[in-house]
C-alpha cells in the first residue's frame, strides 16, 4: 500500500505486532466452525486478493530468475501459516508464538562461535523446557510440535524472503507470494471440509482477519523500516511472544501458568539479546 502514514516508527511496529496477534485471536474464534486449514485458506486467499487489488503485479513479465525466487517463497509462506494455525488450534496463542519464535532465533545465532550467542540458545532452550509436554496436563504434544515446525518454516521464509527481495520489489514479492501461499493451503482447507460451514456472517471476520494479519501490518512495518534501523526493528519484533500471550489472555481468555509466562520472558530476552549482540557483518 502506498498510503503515507504519520505514525511514529516505534508505535507503528507495536501496532503491527498487535494487529497480527489480534488477527490470530479472530482466526482461533473461527476454528470451531471452519477448522484451522479452511481458516488459513480464507485468511491467505483474501489477503492475496487485497494485495492484488493494491499492487497489481505484472506476473507475465517476470523473468525465470524472479519466478524461481518467488515460488518457493510463496510455498513456504503458505506452509508456515497453515502449520501455525494447526498449532493454534491446540495450544494457547502466547505459547504457539513463543515456540514458533525459536526458528528465527536459531537462524539469528546460526554460524556464530561467540560465547554470548550460546547464552541466548540456552535461554531459549530453558524456555522450551519450561513448557515442554513432560506431563499430559501441561501442553498438547502435537500442537507444540506444529508450532516448532512453523518456526522452522519461518526461518526458511526469512532466508527465501531475502533472496526474493534482491530480484523483486516488496509489493510484487508479497503479492505473488501470497498467491502461491493460497495454492499451498487451499487443498487442505477443501479436504478438511470446513468450507461447508462457511456462512455470510463469517465474511466480515474473514476480511478483518486478512486485513489484521497481512495488509495492515505489512503497511505499518514497511513504513517503520524507512525510519528506523533493521536491528531496532528486530528488537521490537522480539516482543511478539509477549504481545501474543497478552492478546490471548484478553481476547481468548487463555491464562498462562507462571512457568509458561517465564518461558515467554526467556524467549523474548533471548531474541532481543541475539539481535543486540549480532555482529553487523553477519
Amino acid at each position: 500500500m502506498k498510503t503515507k502514514l504519520n505514525i511514529p516508527p516505534f508505535l507503528a511496529v507495536l501496532l503491527a505486532i498487535l494487529s497480527v496477534q489480534a488477527g490470530a485471536a479472530i482466526a482461533k474464534g473461527l476454528f470451531p466452525a471452519l477448522g484451522p486449514a479452511a481458516t488459513a485458506s480464507i485468511r491467505i486467499g483474501l489477503s492475496a486478493l487485497i494485495l492484488l487489488a493494491v499492487n497489481r503485479p505484472s506476473v507475465t513479465k517476470f523473468s525465470s530468475e524472479q519466478c524461481k525466487a518467488v515460488i518457493p517463497y510463496g510455498l513456504v509462506l503458505g506452509a508456515m501459516n497453515g502449520v501455525f494455525y494447526l498449532a493454534l488450534a491446540r495450544v494457547p496463542l502466547g505459547l504457539a508464538v513463543t515456540l514458533e519464535f525459536i526458528g528465527p532465533l536459531l537462524l539469528a545465532v546460526s554460524g556464530s562461535r561467540r560465547v554470548v550467542e550460546f547464552l541466548w540458545i540456552l535461554l531459549a532452550g530453558a524456555g522450551i523446557a519450561l513448557i515442554a509436554p513432560w506431563h499430559e496436563q501441561n501442553i498438547d504434544v502435537f500442537g507444540a510440535a506444529m508450532a516448532l515446525l512453523a518456526g522452522a518454516f519461518w526461518a526458511a521464509y526469512i532466508v527465501l524472503g531475502k533472496r526474493v527481495s534482491k530480484v523483486l520489489d516488496g509489493g510484487n514479492a508479497v503479492t505473488v507470494g501470497m498467491l502461491f501461499a493460497t495454492l499451498t493451503v487451499l487443498p487442505f482447507g477443501i479436504a478438511g471440509g470446513g468450507f461447508i460451514n462457511f456462512s455470510s456472517g463469517m465474511i466480515i471476520p474473514g476480511i478483518a482477519l486478512a486485513l489484521l494479519c497481512s495488509a495492515i501490518p505489512f503497511t505499518l512495518e514497511i513504513d517503520a523500516l524507512k525510519h528506523i534501523p533493521a536491528r531496532t526493528f528486530s528488537i521490537l519484533m522480539s516482543l511478539e511472544p509477549a504481545v501474543a500471550a497478552i492478546c490471548g489472555m484478553i481476547f481468548l481468555h487463555e491464562h498462562l501458568r507462571l512457568n509458561e509466562w517465564t518461558a515467554v520472558l526467556l524467549v523474548v530476552t533471548a531474541s532481543a539479546g541475539a539481535t543486540l549482540t549480532k555482529s553487523k557483518t553477519d
